[in-house]
């Protein structure tokens, strides 16, 4: 396949917000509840050589962090105290509460089976409140068929630049979606379905209570779609958002606000498992890693272990258009200076998102960081004892797999992008440690739900449904990691 060819030739018409260290004080839920609508904008086609200009250089020998490292820790450690929570909940048990009173039709974005890749591309990268849209059949149906996330669009474009693993039974199909994108032939998400294999879409009533929606996502699922009577979707009720409420309007709620001052080693969630990726390895591994294992984010670490950053799916909108087909080919410690460049170009300041915790942090410092960088799970990194007289982080060694970048990886042809230093040298790495665990928004949600008497069914269940079942060379490796440590190089 020509590596020139663009797969996206579109600039990109939206941007992740700046995630700045401090975690957020607790807000009013009404807040995030009402959106402004989205309307999918169509720009000029710009051809590869009209986009091809160098990325920003790599920050890290010339930008410092805007908080000293003394300030960030102290952040770390003592939250801002909570805000007034909304008036609108006071009083109120929140098993009282509706499904419906979380959403807004105006998070809710549609496009049909034949909208292209491409066009449904721009409305995802504009639909920043749910970072999702809903394919339906065509613009006439109110019924939903399928969702187009962040998730697909990685899944997407590794098939376009020939990155992907299809068994035997989908090899020509992928073969013909990346020489239609080369052609630049518009390809439609009826076309892509095979490939965006995911959970089913689950659906609930407006007018269901909020003890029926954090069973289901404390079982696993990640996002529901909410109707009313008639059936018509009237808005989209994530893990994330759900959790936001809980965590904005906790002091409400006594049975779960109870739960955030104890420490995540007494309250022993989270897990152990985890697959993390080698900062110097290249960015394709991370991709391929997630869209295998159906993860929205991994680890990247540095040959201690020591947590130095994160890679998530919704980072793939740096990856839309053909200018950045060369960071592929770059190191995933690369992508993220690019990410951090971003981020300060948006907000014209620096900022290192804190992506992890210890078993000393309390839930409230947890959710609260989550809540922050808007992420699905927390890195657990070890940390010494915070008092003489109480044991450390437990000795049990994590299952940690940081696979070997493959030798059949394809090469791409390209511009490299400037060499950075070691990962270690970014500024805020130092303040992390070594990968021993994560926590995810499914685990504190399971955790909310049967402390208050709900019965969700096991999360690994959905888990195993979202890993796929692919032929890729990782894949076995993978599996035999899961039952001992395995850390390659």
């Amino acid at each position: 396949m020509d590596p020139n060819a663009p797969y996206f030739s579109r600039g990109r018409d939206s941007k992740e917000a700046s995630i700045s260290p401090p975690p957020p004080q607790r807000t009013g839920s009404a807040s995030s509840l009402h959106k402004s609508g989205h309307v999918i904008a169509h720009s000029h086609r710009s051809s590869f050589a009209e986009n091809l200009r160098g990325l920003p250089p790599s920050p890290r020998n010339q930008r410092h962090p805007s908080f000293t490292q003394a300030a960030i820790q102290e952040l770390l450690n003592h939250p801002p105290a909570p805000r007034q929570h909304n008036p609108r909940f006071a009083g109120r048990d929140w098993r009282d509460v509706s499904i419906g009173e979380l959403v807004s039709k105006d998070d809710v974005t549609w496009v049909q089976m034949d909208t292209t890749v491409e066009d449904a591309t721009m409305a995802l990268l504009k639909n920043t409140s749910s970072n999702v849209v809903i394919v339906r059949e065509d613009s006439t149906s109110s019924s939903p068929l399928s969702t187009f996330d962040y998730n697909d669009l990685n899944a997407y474009i590794l098939v376009v630049v020939g990155l992907a693993n299809p068994g035997e039974d989908l090899v020509e199909l992928y073969d013909s979606i990346a020489k239609k994108a080369q052609a630049r032939i518009s390809i439609p998400l009826r076309d892509i379905q095979p490939i965006c294999r995911k959970e089913s879409l689950v659906t609930l009533q407006g007018d269901e209570d909020l003890p029926k929606a954090i069973e289901v996502f404390g079982s696993g699922v990640h996002r529901v779609l909410v109707t009313n009577h008639n059936s018509q979707v009237v808005g989209i009720l994530s893990q994330l958002k759900l959790l936001e409420f809980f965590w904005n309007e906790g002091i409400n709620f006594r049975a779960i606000d109870e739960l955030y001052p104890r420490l995540l080693r007494d309250l022993g969630v989270g897990s152990q498992q985890i697959i993390a990726v080698n900062a110097d390895s290249p960015l394709t591994e991370a991709l391929n890693l997630m869209n295998q294992e159906g993860l929205s984010s991994v680890a990247v670490v540095d040959n201690g272990l020591n947590v130095v950053g994160n890679i998530s799916t919704t980072d793939v909108k740096l990856l839309t258009n053909a200018t950045s087909l060369p960071l592929l080919q770059n190191s995933c410690m690369h992508f993220i200076s690019v990410i951090l460049t971003e981020e300060g170009v948006e907000k014209g300041k620096d900022s290192f998102p804190v992506f992890y915790v210890n078993p000393y942090s309390t839930l409230a410092h947890t959710v609260a960081k989550l809540v922050a960088t808007h992420s699905h799970r927390m890195w657990v990194v070890e940390s010494a004892s915070p008092s003489p007289s109480a044991p450390g982080t437990p000795s049990l060694g994590p299952t940690v797999l940081v696979p070997t970048p493959s030798s059949s990886q394809t090469s791409l042809t390209g511009t490299h992008f400037p060499s950075v230093p070691a990962a270690s040298t970014l500024p805020g790495t130092h303040l992390s440690g070594r990968l021993i665990g994560v926590i995810t928004l499914t685990d504190i949600l399971n955790l909310f739900a049967r402390s208050t008497g709900l019965n969700p069914s096991d999360p690994s269940e959905q888990r195993a449904r979202r890993r796929r079942s692919s032929s890729s060379s990782v894949r076995p490796s993978i599996e035999s990691a899961r039952a001992s440590l395995d850390i390659r190089r």
